[in-house]
């Protein structure tokens, strides 16, 4: 019997997230499929399944740290300990920046950042067991230009949060064997368009194959 190796996708949906999913499906991954409402995320399993791929669903708030360790602690006891990672989860409130709620402010930054460092602080042992692994995450272009999203202010912090997150645990985790990416989505995404899901899925993959020699922090994908 083949062990395929295992392919976490935190904040799956019908765009990036499970376009990622479908792209490791398809190179042999058992995909764990994270996000909050389990219909949907049955939806996707369903899909990978009849190509012939393996997935499970995994219902999680992934704004709760306490839920997000015990989720990745159950997937290593029923796949292994994953080799991938990929967060793709962010919070989306669009209002002007001086009537946001501090709260709604708060769970959205938390969600594209706190539960970023969650994540792959529940992925890390065992990464670091095999002494190899990929922790790939998902930014945006607001976090190179803030000034264009005065109304997405929550989101603006959050992707100029992850991002910093992840370009300063690149060079900490490397020596280790893990490879810690971003892939900078500066654009739309829709299908059909520049910003294809799947065409930006397959720069995840091109982190993850990457020789260590050259690896990457950063890909700032500008529409291919």
């Amino acid at each position: 019997m083949t062990v395929r190796p295992v392919c976490i996708v935190a904040g799956v949906g019908p765009g990036i997230g499970f376009a990622v999913a479908k792209r490791f499906a398809r190179e042999g991954y058992s995909i764990a499929l994270l996000a909050r409402r389990q219909q949907a995320l049955d939806a996707f399993a369903k899909e990978i399944t009849a190509s012939g791929g393996a997935a499970r669903t995994y219902a999680v708030d992934l704004v709760d740290a306490g839920s997000i360790r015990a989720v990745v602690a159950k997937i290593g006891a029923e796949q292994g300990a994953a080799s991938v990672v990929v967060f793709n989860a962010a919070g989306w409130t669009e209002i002007h920046p001086m009537t946001i709620d501090p709260a709604v402010f708060g769970r959205d930054l938390t969600l594209c950042a706190t539960s970023a460092l969650a994540l792959a602080q529940a992925a890390y042992p065992g990464m670091r067991a095999a002494g190899a692994g990929s922790l790939l995450f998902t930014g945006g272009g607001f976090a190179l230009h803030p000034e264009f999203g005065p109304d997405l202010i929550s989101l603006v912090a959050g992707k100029s949060a992850l991002r910093g997150l992840v370009l300063a645990l690149a060079p900490k985790l490397a020596p280790e064997g893990i490879h810690a990416a971003i892939v900078t989505v500066a654009g739309a995404v829709a299908p059909g368009t520049a910003f294809d899901p799947d065409v930006i899925a397959d720069q995840y993959w091109m982190l993850h194959r990457q020789s260590k020699s050259v690896w990457q922090t950063e890909i700032v994908f500008g529409g291919g």
